[in-house]
């Protein structure tokens, strides 16, 4: 390979990085402005049929249960209140067709207040880790794990840790 060929070959798979890396991340952005809409086939088509969505102790095991999470009451009750599931921003580490994001993620929910002004507040803060999965050219959540942001170890350790390694 010459000189030319290989600086070529550097910078496509430079360029290809950023790609993933920029696809990983709208993918993961989406997913709040997605699930406030109760998009329950949109959300799920973010995951592998066989994904898991994994929250404390709940788990989604499969895109048909997480479609079902966005149909769910609770959720819906969400919605109707007026709530944003916003993700901040990611840190991402691919390899080949495999990828690990990392970040925060935040639910903000209305409130009524007895003068009737609105007000929002935080209603949870969330690790997130992500793990996904390329197929077919498309990008897919293999698994989420969110941890509440409570003061407790685990939460910490699932974003912390990939940035450490």
């Amino acid at each position: 390979m010459s000189g030319i060929e290989a600086r070529l070959a550097e910078l496509e798979a430079r360029l290809r990085r950023l790609e993933d890396e920029r696809e990983i991340a709208a993918l993961i952005a989406s997913y709040g402005p997605l699930v406030d809409d109760g998009a329950d086939a949109e959300v799920a088509s973010l995951w592998l049929d066989d994904g898991v969505y994994e929250v404390d102790a709940y788990l989604m095991d499969g895109a048909a249960a997480v479609a079902e999470m966005v149909r769910s009451a609770p959720h819906q009750g969400l919605i109707a209140g007026g709530c944003a599931h916003f993700q901040g921003p990611v840190h991402v580490q691919v390899d080949g067709d495999s990828a690990v994001a990392v970040g925060y993620s935040l639910l903000i929910a209305h409130r009524a207040t007895e003068s009737g002004s609105p007000r929002f507040a935080v209603a949870r803060a969330t690790a997130n880790h992500w793990a996904l999965q390329r197929g077919s050219g498309t990008w897919r959540v293999q698994r989420r794990t969110s941890r509440l942001i409570d003061g407790q170890a685990a939460a910490h350790e699932l974003v912390a840790g990939p940035l450490k390694a």
